[in-house]
């Protein structure tokens, strides 16, 4: 097992294990305030591309204007709705990894959100899929939205995808690094 983050999840480190290069096309389902956006921009450089896709439609403008200010050209943050295949809008086989960070508890489709992963990866991309391991008392979500490490592989699994590697996320986390055949 990769040794991430031994705190609370950090984005930065979290990306390590995803070996982003210079150039690279990635997307962050579920980017909410950007976090993970702007760590993988910083990665990719002017020459790569973060698409950030979310949900809620307020944070999209927000994540937008937060990109800007924060000299970030190659972030385009739009709404996709990944409940559903082809909800992220982007183009198939063409994006070189995703990030999946604390969205599936929340979602309505899990399956379709490992789906649309595989979708739009190349042959050989990766998904580093990250979420809550227990609520810690209300910390993270309810005790029966959780998706614990087990259910998230097999969900992968079942999606098409194979195991490359689990990480330790932080202390409230649990990640896996998935491969598109």
């Amino acid at each position: 097992m990769i040794a991430v983050a031994a705190n609370f999840a950090d984005p930065k480190e979290n990306l390590k294990v995803l070996d982003i290069a210079p150039g690279a096309r990635v997307a962050d389902f579920g980017a909410g305030s950007g976090a993970y956006s702007f760590a993988a921009a910083a990665l990719v450089g002017r020459e790569g591309k973060v698409y950030a896709v979310e949900v809620q439609k307020e944070l999209v403008d927000t994540l937008a204007s937060a990109a800007i200010e924060q000299g970030f050209s190659n972030i385009e943050a739009f709404w996709g709705d990944l409940n559903r295949v082809g909800g992220s809008h982007i183009a198939e086989a063409s994006i070189d990894a995703v990030i999946i960070s604390n969205i599936l508890f929340q979602s309505e489709d899990k399956l379709s959100i490992a789906q649309e992963a595989l979708r739009i990866l190349k042959p050989g991309g990766t998904a580093l899929v990250i979420d809550w391991s227990g609520s810690f008392g209300g910390l993270g979500p309810s005790a029966a939205a959780v998706v614990n490490a087990t259910q998230g592989k097999s969900l992968f699994i079942e999606a098409g995808f194979k195991l490359v590697e689990e990480c330790n996320a932080g202390a409230q986390h649990w990640g896996i690094i998935m491969r598109k055949p």
